[in-house]
């Protein structure tokens, strides 16, 4: 999967010098946590976040009251607290590799570029939407964890029984095993009960059940 097809797109965003209150308001609401900076020829120049509005605001300890701390934050100009570094990504990069470069640089979105044009912001949320999708977590049915010899045609002969049993396979996903010689399969069936499924797998050489649990 693309990251076009899970992205927001069309984001909203923020000019440089839009206050710090202006951010904070916009964000609320559209029940949003991170903003892209434009400047005026739309160029992308800077990324503010919520975290980046928190660490603005005043210390705990201030001795100022709410009234002077709302006019130097209505003050405080956005591109004075934004991140100017911006990782981007683009629009025709995969989901997993977007989700790596999140990980791997512990942040929350990413902005998604068609040369140098923003189309796009993908965010830890909607990854969360493709696992979901992935594990087929909103289809009822039987949910099973196993472990399997890594040899050809293998993933084949699961198949081929449940199909033949009557039972769909609405979700798959692979995972590297406890050791180089297996890989660990998550599977969802529809059709099938959790002992059918069992009777099912029972027979295949090389497969070695982890978890199965009636999935709702």
């Amino acid at each position: 999967m693309i990251i076009s097809r899970v992205m927001t797109k069309n984001p909203v965003f923020i000019h440089p010098h839009f206050s710090v209150n202006d951010a904070r308001g916009l964000m609320d609401k559209e029940k949003i946590s991170h903003l892209p900076v434009l400047d005026k020829n739309d160029t992308l120049v800077g990324l503010v976040t919520r975290k980046d509005l928190i660490k603005a605001g005043p210390s705990p300890a201030t001795t100022l009251d709410i009234y002077e701390i709302s006019y130097l934050l209505s003050r405080l100009k956005v591109e004075t607290i934004m991140e100017r570094r911006v990782v981007t990504v683009d629009e025709d990069e995969v989901v997993e590799e977007a989700a790596r470069i999140m990980v791997d640089r512990d942040i929350g979105c990413l902005l998604v570029m068609r040369e140098s044009l923003l189309v796009g912001i993908i965010t830890d949320t909607d990854l969360f939407r493709v696992f979901i999708n992935a594990f087929g977590a909103r289809h009822p049915g039987v949910r099973l964890v196993f472990n399997i010899s890594e040899k050809p045609g293998q993933l084949a002969r699961i198949a081929g029984a449940i199909a033949e049993q009557g039972g769909n396979i609405a979700s798959f996903v692979s995972s590297e095993g406890d050791d180089l010689a297996h890989r660990r399969g998550t599977l969802r069936i529809t059709g099938l009960s959790r002992s059918e499924v069992e009777a099912v797998l029972k027979d295949i050489p090389g497969l070695e059940l982890e978890d199965i649990r009636d999935a709702l």
